[in-house]
């Protein structure tokens, strides 16, 4: 699967969908199937960590493949993302969104009592609350056996994916780097940022 891992963002971001992110704690497993995606490249992508250069923040976008890359997104909420792509070329896809298949009244209890099933990990900061996803697990491989791993799930029919512009970014966001699956009711709602301007295409 590392293989598979260490193309461009923007082609493993389609592929990432129906895979599923599992993370054992002492209070239990959560696993939540991946319905929704962004790709960020590097110094070619205004829109990611990586443009300017390699930081202590983001060095983990550098490689290699399969490991896992947490940030703190407005100082609010956890934000959780695979490396993907060639070691030393950075390069990540942001988890958005998912389903949860094992796990829900665990997620549920990190999310709310009220929330509904559909919403538990709508959005990259609740993907990594319901997950219990945290700065603690930056780093982490995801192909050994850690406590958070990534599998293959079943596979997604290729009529189902669709391709948009990126949630929320102000640089880069018409590029078509968003992937989700047609008709999901745990899919986010698409939101333009309000200082986007446009660019470019990717």
């Amino acid at each position: 699967m590392r293989a598979a891992l260490a193309r461009p963002a923007e082609e493993v971001a389609p592929d990432l969908l129906g895979a599923v992110l599992t993370h054992e704690t002492p209070e239990g497993t959560v696993s939540i199937t991946i319905t929704e995606t962004e790709a960020y490249s590097g110094a070619a992508d205004p829109a990611s960590h990586a443009y300017r250069g390699r930081t202590p923040r983001n060095a983990v976008m550098f490689g290699p493949a399969g490991h896992l890359y947490v940030y703190r997104s407005h100082g609010l909420h956890w934000c959780a993302n695979v490396v993907t792509g060639a070691d030393g070329i950075a390069s990540a896809v942001l988890i958005r969104a998912g389903r949860v298949v094992e796990g829900e009244d665990l997620a549920r209890e990190r999310r709310g009592d009220k929330v509904e099933s559909a919403r538990l990990a709508r959005g990259p900061g609740n993907f990594c609350r319901a997950l219990g996803i945290t700065a603690e697990h930056n780093g982490t491989d995801l192909l050994t056996d850690a406590s958070v791993a990534l599998s293959e799930g079943e596979p997604v029919p290729a009529a189902l994916v669709r391709a948009g512009p990126r949630v929320g970014v102000s640089r880069a966001h018409d590029w078509q780097h968003r992937f989700y699956l047609a008709g999901d009711p745990t899919v986010s709602a698409y939101r333009l940022s309000p200082r986007a301007k446009p660019s470019a295409g990717a």
